[in-house]
């Protein structure tokens, strides 16, 4: 690939970077480090932080949001942990096939929406397949501070445990792995039940493990705000739809395979993102007239502004029919 790195979209501040290297984790998981090409040090970031990196595919432009595992107190590099999905749209397969050590890209200024609650007198992680990454850069930030945590990771079989020997090997009384291919299951249970007071929880994983736990929490009596969770969601496919931009005066069409956001970049407008996962908020546009049915996905709009129509997350819900928006 090795091309030049682009001028700097609009929606976030963007970092030239070369790619320093690449390490396969297992089958299906990658890690790729990030240097910059004026030997400058990165900015700082903060366990739970995600940039969102740029990848030139031919003649489409693609944006995937990943959570920063290396440790924050090293600004010599980024490093990013991606899963191959072959069903996705294709972001992940560009990184596992297309990337190459030296090439040049482009990565954002990291975003935390995840982070510490320093407040917490004890940290309790739990992750769920490829939802252990944020949580390496937490890990490596409490260390730091002879922080108090406690991981409990489910993957599912040994060879696909991403950086389960890493973690065994430095922290063998702190982590605690489950196997579903053996019938392991976290106990949540009696998990949160046997938490001290002042515990955070934090979940990264999938939809119905994230909420299972806000569920346990809830019912163990946690206060909301000692429940933390990230989830972003990637947009999904639909039927195309026709959406005017009142603002820029542009009427746009929505392709299947490509969300809203995508769109109206595609069209030259000024498109404001931070996650492109449905949980910041940064992207929310109002809507100025809908005749049809919203197909809501995101984290960030809560039910009565869903039912309103007056509100959309362009990075990954969608319309049937014909929209009219501020933008």
């Amino acid at each position: 690939m090795n091309t030049p790195p682009q001028k700097s979209r609009p929606g976030a501040e963007q970092i030239p970077v070369v790619v320093s290297a690449i390490v396969p984790l297992n089958d299906l998981v990658t890690r790729f480090e990030f240097c910059r090409p004026d030997g400058q040090e990165f900015p700082p970031f903060s366990g739970g932080a995600h940039t969102v990196v740029e990848m030139r595919d031919h003649d489409r432009t693609r944006l995937n949001p990943y959570s920063l595992t290396s440790d924050p107190s090293d600004s010599s590099i980024y490093a990013i942990s991606v899963r191959r999905d072959e069903q996705g749209r294709g972001g992940s397969l560009f990184m596992h096939r297309s990337v190459s050590v030296g090439d040049a890209m482009n990565i954002t200024y990291p975003v935390n929406l995840f982070s510490l609650d320093l407040r917490a007198k004890k940290h309790l992680f739990l992750a769920g397949g490829i939802g252990i990454t944020p949580f390496m850069s937490m890990i490596a930030q409490l260390e730091r501070m002879t922080g108090n945590w406690e991981l409990h990771y489910s993957v599912r079989n040994e060879a696909l445990g991403t950086y389960v020997d890493q973690l065994r090997y430095k922290y063998p009384n702190k982590v605690h792995v489950y196997y579903s291919d053996q019938n392991q299951r976290i106990g949540l249970e009696q998990l949160l039940d046997g938490q001290s007071l002042g515990t955070h929880v934090y979940v990264c994983g999938p939809t119905g493990m994230i909420d299972q736990v806000h569920g346990a929490a809830a019912a163990a009596g946690w206060p909301e705000e000692h429940t933390h969770s990230e989830e972003f969601l990637a947009p999904q496919p639909g039927k195309p739809f026709e959406v005017r931009l009142c603002k820029s005066e542009l009427t746009i069409q929505v392709g299947e395979n490509e969300s809203l956001l995508e769109a109206i970049e595609r069209s030259g407008v000024d498109a404001p993102y931070l996650c492109r996962g449905g949980a910041c908020g940064q992207c929310e546009t109002d809507v100025i007239r809908a005749d049809g049915e919203f197909v809501h996905r995101d984290h960030w709009l809560d039910d009565e502004q869903h039912s309103s129509g007056q509100k959309i997350m362009p990075c990954v819900s969608r319309f049937l029919g014909t929209l009219e928006l501020d933008r």
